[in-house]
């Protein structure tokens, strides 16, 4: 009964991250700067908005690590630690190693309640102890088949100053431990993403540089039924995730959008995206330019406006064109079963980061995790740096949860703002997006001259580096904590009840006696006033 009920559990985990989270990834000569970057959405209702943090430690021999899953925070088991660990900082360590992950499940059976390595605790046990990308897939594989995986089918993102991977792993069932796996590097001249629908279709069974894979993820998936070919016409997604409607409509289009933004022959693909057809798209392309950080938090805020997906303006947007709508992803009416779109930007994220990691500064200084709570499209992403010793309080692990209010804690205060903005988006978003964008502008006009000091100080004294990298990543923190806070203040005055209280510059304006000056009272929009009409005839009409 204990063994069906971890199983019970397992499968009812799955189901929470199912359509959840996104990644987007860029070679180094894909960006404008040479740097490489990940992007992680970390979605989910049951996620609260907190930056990790581990510090660096030595241990004794025979030490054990107990492991407890991420999601659930249910004991596992233990794993033999190692006799060092880096500092991590969210999912970025001192080495500028960035780990992230995106949730496709795959086959039922495969899943193995024995198994000890979560997903979560295998990236975060990783960080702590790999320095490049190639030793991070290695070490990932390695403890899945030393001590078995429990999580569903997962994409992995990992990169370094140099390289960027796709890892791509499922688990092999109860009774049998350990996992399928491949790993394919990313061109440095591309970009990739993956969001819930595993992406490696074909891939190159001799070449080590660019590819590596489990001995027996085809053998393993001929025995089990999941293929029958040539060794060369092998697809780790349609043996592992069967393709359906919800993996395309709502996870695959993601990456579309991405492609499709910068690659105008991605743009034949939107039937794919739409569920219409079945051919897919590569694991990764060229840009039509180099892609700046700007672009990749840009992009991590799209809802498919301006394509064909875009549904800002029926009727289901209201009459403040939201992108958002509420779960459930599928609805039905008379019988008949219809979906809500599911973009990158999305109210159910817990926190949200663009990593920036850089070969020609000291680890300390070049790797950066942009860091946000809540939604992309409504956050603030901040400057971390990786080798920081100290969280932000607004950060801190331990400041609220899902179930306590904190008005310190970063998560709460975006997450207030933003409850705000859904129900009247469109005049709201806007004066929202002037104080994100006063706020991110200032980090990236900082960003040179913060650098320059802390390499003067590296030379001098890496810890003396550290320290003022951690004060300022913590000032920045609390600077755009107190500013979003403000404009929680701002937004409640000037939209309170309906109408709009007047203001100019963020200031609201009084008569000449010192009194606040009569608010408007701007009704809905016309298009608005339209549709009401037409549903209710004269039922309004003013008749003298």
């Amino acid at each position: 009964m204990r063994k069906l009920f971890l199983f019970t559990l397992f499968c009812l985990l799955c189901e929470i991250h199912v359509f959840a989270c996104t990644n987007l990834l860029v070679g180094k000569k894909a960006s404008v700067d040479g740097s490489t970057m990940i992007t992680y959405s970390a979605d989910s209702y049951a996620l609260f908005g907190e930056l990790y943090h581990w510090p660096a430690r030595k241990y004794p021999n025979g030490v054990m690590l107990k492991v407890y899953e991420w999601d659930s925070g249910r004991y596992m088991g233990e794993i033999a630690q190692v006799n060092q660990t880096y500092n991590v900082v969210g999912n970025m360590n001192e080495h500028q190693l960035t780990i992230a992950e995106t949730t496709f499940g795959g086959r039922e059976e495969l899943a193995d309640p024995d198994g000890i390595m979560d997903y979560g605790s295998l990236i975060y046990i990783t960080l702590q102890r790999a320095k490049t990308a190639r030793e991070a897939i290695k070490i990932m594989t390695d403890l899945v088949a030393e001590y078995g995986y429990y999580s569903g089918g997962e994409s992995f993102s990992i990169g370094d100053p140099n390289e960027i991977w796709v890892l791509e792993m499922s688990g092999k069932g109860k009774g049998n431990k350990g996992a399928v796996w491949v790993a394919v590097r990313i061109p440095d001249d591309c970009v990739s993403a993956h969001a819930n629908q595993a992406r490696i279709q074909q891939f190159p069974l001799n070449d080590p540089d660019n590819c590596i894979y489990a001995k027996d993820v085809i053998s393993f998936a001929r025995e089990k039924g999941y293929f029958s070919g040539k060794d060369e016409d092998f697809s780790f997604a349609k043996a592992y995730n069967p393709l359906d409607f919800g993996g395309q409509r709502f996870c695959e289009a993601r990456v579309w959008a991405f492609f499709n933004r910068y690659n105008k022959d991605m743009a034949k693909y939107v039937t794919y995206a739409q569920g219409k057809t079945q051919e897919p798209m590569p694991l990764y392309i060229k840009a039509n330019k180099k892609l700046s950080l700007a672009d990749l938090q840009a992009m991590m805020r799209d809802h498919y406006e301006g394509t064909e997906l875009d549904w800002t303006n029926d009727v289901g947007a209201g009459p403040f064109k939201s992108p958002y709508r509420w779960a459930p992803l599928t609805w039905e009416s008379d019988s008949v079963k219809y979906c809500n779109e599911r973009p990158i930007a999305t109210q159910q994220s817990g926190f949200v980061f663009t990593t920036q990691m850089r070969s020609w500064l000291p680890n300390p200084v070049g790797g950066v995790i942009w860091f946000g709570t809540d939604d992309a499209a409504q956050t603030v992403f901040t400057p971390m740096y990786c080798s920081i010793t100290e969280i932000p309080e607004c950060y801190r692990e331990g400041n609220g949860d899902l179930y306590t209010f904190s008005w310190t804690s970063s998560f709460w205060i975006q997450n207030w703002v933003s409850n705000m903005v859904y129900n009247r988006y469109e005049p709201m978003h806007a004066d929202l997006v002037k104080v994100q964008n006063e706020l991110e502008n200032g980090f990236f006009m900082n960003q040179a001259r913060i650098e320059k000091e802390a390499v003067e100080l590296y030379k001098k004294s890496p810890e003396q580096a550290i320290q003022y990298l951690t004060r300022y990543s913590g000032e920045q923190a609390q600077f755009a904590f107190d500013k979003w806070k403000k404009l929680g203040e701002f937004l409640l005055i000037k939209y309170m009840d309906g109408i709009v209280r007047k203001e100019k510059d963020g200031q609201f304006i009084r008569n000449e006696h010192g009194k606040p000056s009569s608010p408007q009272r701007v009704g809905y929009p016309e298009d608005h006033y339209r549709r009401v009409v037409k549903e209710t005839g004269d039922k309004y009409k003013v008749l003298y």
